[in-house]
C-alpha cells in the first residue's frame, strides 16, 4: 500500500504487529542505538520511542529490521516496481507480452514528481540542529549523526528535480570542530551523484545547494539506497514504488521534500572540509576522522508531530542488510543484464559488502579449445569490477557452472566448487594501487587498496580435505590448526608486527611445510588470524575476519609461490588475515550501556516480551 507519510506507515505497522511502543524515557546517548542492536538481533519489530531524553520529538528505528518487514510495507508495490526495472532493461518485453505489462502505465504515473505549494506539513516550523535527536551510536563515535538521511543536490548545469541526486550519506551532526547550530559533517564516498555534483559546483567557484529529508514515506529512504539505472531518477523510483507522487517544492532556492518529517537545507563551498567521524561504521569497525565537506547550515524544518527515523550500522548482518535484501527482490538479474556473460553476482553481506563478490559467469569465447581455462571469465571480471560501486569490491571469485547447481548465496557450496577447480599457478589476477571502500582500512590508505580476482573453468582438480592431518598441530610458525570448510585452513599467528617481519614469517612455514613434509594439496586456501577458534566457528566469522582484514597485494602469499613476468603462483594460497596497525578498531559495546537498557526488556519493561 501507499504511504502518505511515516506516521501512516508506522500507524499500520503498529496494527499488523510490527512495531513496539517504548514508553521509558531513553537516553540517545549510547542507550538508544543499544536497544535497537538487541531488538534487531532478536529478529524483532520496529521501535518508536516516545520520550527521548532532552528532545521533543519521538524517533523509530528497526523499521527496515527484517525482509518480511520491509516486503510488508511494499506490498502492492514490489511487483508493479520489478516489471518497471524489467521494461527499463529489455523494452521489447513489453511488446511480447502486452497483458502481463499493462498495470505498469499507472505505475509510472505515480514515479513523476510533484511541485506543491508552501504550505505543505513539512513547513510547520522551523528549528536548530541542537533541537534534533543527538543521537550517539557507538563509544568512540565522534557526535550525533543522521544514519537514514535523503541527501538531495541537484546538477549546476542541468537543474531541476529530473536531474537532482538522491544518496543515503551519512550526517554529522555535531562534535569534532563543527559550530553547532551552523555546521555539519557530510560524508560520501567514491561513485556517489552528489561528488559529481560538487564537482561541478567547484569548477565554477559557487557553493553547492543541498537539502537533507529525513523521515516521510519508507520509499523515500529505499530510493536514496536504490542502485538504480541510468537515466531513472531516485525521485521517481519513491513515488512508483510508495503509489505517490514525490512531492516537493523550493524556499530560498533549496529544494524541499514536503513529505519528509524534516528538512536541513545549507551549502557546501568549494575547499572547505573539517574532520568527520569516527564512526561505527556497516564493515564492523570504526570508520576514522578524516576531513570531508562541511555543509553550513541554512534553516531546519519539521512538520507538526515531526517523528525522526534512524538505523545502527555494525558488524553485518544489521538493518541495513534488508536493504540490499529488499533492493535484490526488486531488481532481480538487472546487473547480470548489463554485463554480457554474467549469469549471477552477490556481494557478500557477512563480509561487509564491498570487501567480496562472488559471481558465476560463462565461457563462450573458445568451445573448440581442448583446454578449459578462464577467458570470457576475466573480461566479465573486469566489467564487473568497473561497474558503479561492485568496483569498490576487493576479492571477487568467478567460475562457471554449466549445470547451473550453484548458487553464489550460498556461499560454501560456492567456495566448494571453486576450490575444487581452479588452477592457482595460472588463475590468480591482481590489481595493485587502486581504489577500494572508503570504510574499508586493510589498504595502503584512504579509497586506496588492491583487488584479486581468482577465476576458475573446469573439471575438479583436485578434492579438498574435511579434517585437519595431524602433522598440522606440530607446526612451530602458526598454530591452532582449525577448519574453516571443506578445503579451507585457519591457522593462529602472533600477533602482526610489520610486514618485513611477516614475509620472513610466511617464508618459515613454507620451510616448515617441506621439511615435515606436510601434504596441503587438500587446503587450496590458507588463513591466517588472530584467533583461529573464532575465526572457524561459523563460516560468518571467516567471511568476517578474513576479507575485512586483508588487502590482496600485500597479504596474499602462497606454498611454494612464483612469480614470472609478473603473474602469480602458488601451490595453496595464504591470506594473512590478522589485524594490523594500521587498521580501524573493532565496534564493541559498552557494558554499563548494556546493564542500562536491560529495564526496558525485564519484567514490566516495554520489551519484557521480546524473546
Amino acid at each position: 500500500m501507499g504511504y502518505s507519510s511515516l506516521k501512516t506507515c508506522l500507524d499500520d505497522l503498529e496494527k499488523n504487529g510490527h512495531l513496539i511502543r517504548i514508553k521509558e524515557e531513553v537516553d540517545p546517548n549510547l542507550e538508544m542505538a543499544a536497544i535497537h542492536l538487541r531488538v534487531h538481533e532478536m529478529g524483532g519489530p520496529a521501535l518508536l520511542f516516545e520520550k527521548v531524553k532532552g528532545c521533543e520529538f519521538q524517533c523509530a528505528s528497526n523499521i527496515f529490521g527484517t525482509l518480511e518487514r520491509s516486503k510488508f510495507m511494499f506490498r502492492d508495490t514490489l511487483q508493479h516496481m520489478q516489471k518497471l526495472i524489467d521494461i527499463k532493461h529489455n523494452p521489447t518485453k513489453a511488446f511480447k507480452n502486452p497483458f502481463k505489462y499493462t498495470d505498469v502505465s499507472l505505475t509510472a504515473f505515480s514515479a513523476l514528481p510533484k511541485k506543491n505549494p508552501l504550505s505543505k506539513p513539512v513547513l510547520f516550523k522551523e528549528t536548530t540542529i541542537d533541537k534534533l535527536p543527538l543521537i550517539k551510536h557507538w563509544p568512540k563515535d565522534g557526535g550525533a549523526f543522521v544514519t537514514l538521511p535523503q541527501v538531495y543536490s541537484e546538477d549546476i548545469d542541468a537543474p531541476g528535480i529530473m536531474n537532482a541526486n538522491l544518496g543515503m550519506y551519512r550526517i554529522q551532526l555535531n562534535g569534532n570542530d563543527y559550530i553547532l547550530n551552523k555546521e555539519i559533517g557530510l560524508h560520501y564516498q567514491l561513485h556517489r551523484g552528489i561528488g559529481v555534483h560538487q564537482s561541478k559546483a567547484n569548477k565554477k567557484n559557487q557553493p553547492l545547494k543541498v537539502s537533507i529529508f529525513v523521515g516521510g514515506p519508507p520509499s523515500h529512504s529505499l530510493a536514496a539506497v536504490m542502485p538504480l539505472p541510468e537515466g531513472l531518477s531516485e525521485m521517481t523510483f519513491a513515488g512508483a514504488l510508495g503509489k505517490k507522487r514525490f512531492a516537493y517544492t523550493y524556499i530560498d532556492g533549496f529544494c524541499i521534500s514536503t513529505d519528509a518529517d524534516f528538512v536541513i537545507t545549507g551549502e557546501v563551498y568549494p575547499n572547505e572540509n573539517k574532520a568527520e567521524g569516527p564512526f561505527g561504521d556497516h564493515l564492523g569497525y570504526y570508520s576514522l576522522k578524516h576531513d570531508f565537506p562541511v555543509m553550513k547550515v541554512h534553516k531546519v524544518y519539521h512538520r507538526e508531530n515531526a517523528i525522526w527515523p534512524f538505523t545502527v550500522v555494525g558488524r553485518p548482518p544489521q538493518e541495513d542488510t534488508s536493504f540490499g535484501q529488499l533492493i535484490h527482490e526488486i531488481t532481480g538479474n538487472a546487473i547480470p543484464l548489463e554485463i554480457p556473460g554474467l549469469k549471477e553476482v552477490h556481494a557478500v553481506d557477512a563480509a561487509g559488502v564491498h570487501p567480496l563478490l562472488l559471481a558465476i559467469g560463462s565461457e563462450r569465447y573458445t568451445p573448440y579449445a581442448q583446454t578449459k581455462q578462464p577467458s570470457e571469465l576475466l573480461t566479465i571480471a573486469n566489467h564487473v569490477l568497473g561497474s558503479g560501486q561492485l568496483s569498490l569490491a576487493k576479492y571477487l571469485f568467478i567460475t562457471v557452472d554449466d549445470s547451473n547447481k550453484i548458487k553464489t548465496h550460498n556461499e560454501s557450496e560456492f567456495y566448494q566448487y571453486i576450490l575444487e577447480r581452479i588452477n592457482l599457478q595460472r588463475d590468480i589476477h591482481f590489481y595493485t594501487n587502486t581504489s577500494i571502500d572508503t570504510l574499508d582500512y586493510s589498504g595502503t590508505g584512504l579509497n586506496t587498496g588492491s583487488k584479486v580476482v581468482f577465476a576458475a573453468y573446469g573439471e575438479k582438480v583436485r578434492s579438498l580435505q574435511s579434517a585437519v592431518s595431524a602433522g598440522l598441530s606440530d607446526l612451530k610458525t602458526f598454530s591452532n590448526a582449525q577448519l574453516a570448510l571443506p578445503g579451507i585452513l585457519v591457522l593462529q599467528g602472533n600477533k602482526f608486527s610489520d610486514y618485513n617481519f611477516a614475509k620472513k614469517e610466511f617464508e618459515n612455514f613454507n620451510f616448515e611445510i617441506k621439511e615435515k613434509n606436510i601434504d596441503l594439496k587438500g587446503f587450496p586456501l590458507i588463513v591466517v588470524v588472530d584467533d583461529s577458534n573464532f575465526t572457524s566457528e561459523t563460516l560468518k566469522n571467516w567471511l568476517w575476519v578474513t576479507f575485512t582484514r586483508s588487502n590482496p597485494s600485500h597479504d596474499i602469499y602462497g606454498i611454494n609461490p612464483k612469480t614470472e613476468f609478473k603473474h602469480f603462483g602458488c601451490d595453496n594460497v595464504i591470506i594473512d588475515a590478522r589485524i594490523k596497525p594500521h587498521h580501524a578498531p573493532v565496534l564493541e559495546k559498552d557494558p554499563e550501556i548494556e546493564k542500562r537498557v536491560d529495564r526496558l526488556f525485564e519484567k514490566g519493561g516495554s520489551l519484557a516480551g521480546l524473546k
